[in-house]
């Protein structure tokens, strides 16, 4: 086994040239070990369609949990918080799993979702109403990241002057802490986050109200319900993760679109098929690059490499998404592309519950903005832009535009 990586895979140069990598790894080793971010923990990437499908669908083999897979003085010990931050669905195999999204469901469901497309659209006019004038903005901290921060804001019934403690808090939680001082620093804000957690739990039960907080507080299946430290793992999950993917989603599309002018100008054209075109862009370029962890719970063979129990394994949806075996020039956007079964809200099981939403925001995000400024633009060359180094996830930095 290799002691230096084979594939470059957390630098700047690579996020900018993430899926040239990718490609390289699906025809070269499609499954491969070598050691992850930290530099000694041994991780199979998986890069293929057909074998990242496997992995997502299969939860008797491939599994969320250490305990299922490691002997007990092998599996990890979470601090008290860090258990509480991860104690939520995706986290968990099996009946546990079902349990949680069960009751999640009920608060979660498809026609709460869809009362809000009257809102999530006046929210993106208003947002656009405030930079309008001013020919310029950052895409990213002045609209992507407003609008699903409200929206989510306001299902749980946050108070709009807390909305901006959100930015930093999902800022901490997703970039990773590599020494000590960055450890502790997003272990204090992950302290704050759980303190007014608590605090609104405590006013929801002594005044319950119409909306998302209330109902997961009161979800019960078969005399169940979500237990403190579950809730607190499901808002971290929703707040943070959640609305966090949309905003990256929805800058990462216009970059898209302005890499392919005449896929633009089809889309001003015709805006209706902007639903079609959400597939693709979650396809092209989408925010969440890998899915969590899985650890092996049983000897298997995937692709053509056995896997021991207990290995730890990685799939990169973005590139089972660019798999040539599964889809028609994949390098290329293709707004009208149909039958677009990519990986980007994940298989089986563990299949993204707030698909919905992301689907929602980012169509009507993103048709505002072309219809609003017709003649919007990146202010810098491509090859200035700038990637959060977060494991996992597709994030610029920041994306100037003008108009």
């Amino acid at each position: 086994m290799p002691t230096e990586p084979k594939y470059d895979l957390y630098s700047q140069e690579f996020k900018a040239n993430a899926y040239q990598t990718f490609a390289q790894m699906r025809q070269e080793n499609p499954v491969f070990q070598q050691p992850g971010m930290d530099g000694h923990t041994l991780i199979w990437f998986v890069t293929s369609y057909d074998e990242v499908e496997q992995v997502l669908r299969d939860d008797k083999h491939f599994v969320r949990e250490a305990r299922h897979a490691l002997p007990p003085e092998q599996v990890y010990q979470p601090s008290s918080l860090e258990a509480m931050m991860s104690n939520h669905m995706l986290n968990k195999d099996w009946d546990d799993h079902r349990r949680l999204r069960t009751l999640v469901s009920q608060a979660f469901t498809p026609r709460r979702i869809q009362t809000l497309r009257p809102r999530i659209q006046a929210i993106a006019d208003e947002l656009l109403d405030a930079v309008a004038d001013q020919g310029q903005m950052d895409l990213i901290a002045d609209y992507s990241f407003h609008l699903p921060t409200i929206v989510i804001a306001e299902m749980l019934g946050v108070p709009v002057e807390d909305r901006d403690k959100f930015k930093v808090w999902s800022t901490a939680a997703l970039n990773p802490s590599l020494d000590e001082a960055s450890a502790a620093e997003a272990m204090a804000h992950m302290q704050a986050f759980m303190m007014y957690l608590s605090n609104m739990f405590a006013e929801r039960r002594a005044t319950p109200k119409d909306d998302l907080l209330t109902a997961l507080l009161q979800a019960e299946a078969d005399g169940d319900s979500l237990s403190e430290t579950e809730l607190f793992a499901m808002l971290f999950l929703l707040i943070i993760a959640g609305h966090e993917t949309t905003v990256s989603l929805i800058a990462n599309a216009m970059v898209a679109l302005w890499q392919h002018p005449e896929q633009l100008e089809l889309l001003q054209k015709e805006p209706e098929r902007m639903g079609t075109a959400v597939e693709e862009f979650l396809r092209y370029d989408n925010s969440v690059e890998r899915a969590f962890n899985r650890w092996v719970a049983e000897d298997v063979t995937l692709g053509d490499q056995f896997l021991p129990k207990g290995s730890l394994v990685i799939p990169i949806l973005a590139a089972a998404n660019h798999d040539s075996a599964k889809f028609e020039q994949p390098e290329r956007l293709d707004v009208t592309r149909e039958a677009n079964n990519h990986l980007s809200f994940g298989k089986g099981a563990h299949y993204c519950l707030g698909s919905p939403l992301a689907r929602l925001e980012t169509e009507i995000a993103l048709n505002t903005l072309l219809a609003r400024l017709p003649t919007i633009q990146m202010s810098i060359p491509f090859r200035d832009l700038r990637w959060r180094l977060s494991p996992g996830f597709r994030t610029l930095e920041t994306l100037p535009v003008k108009w």
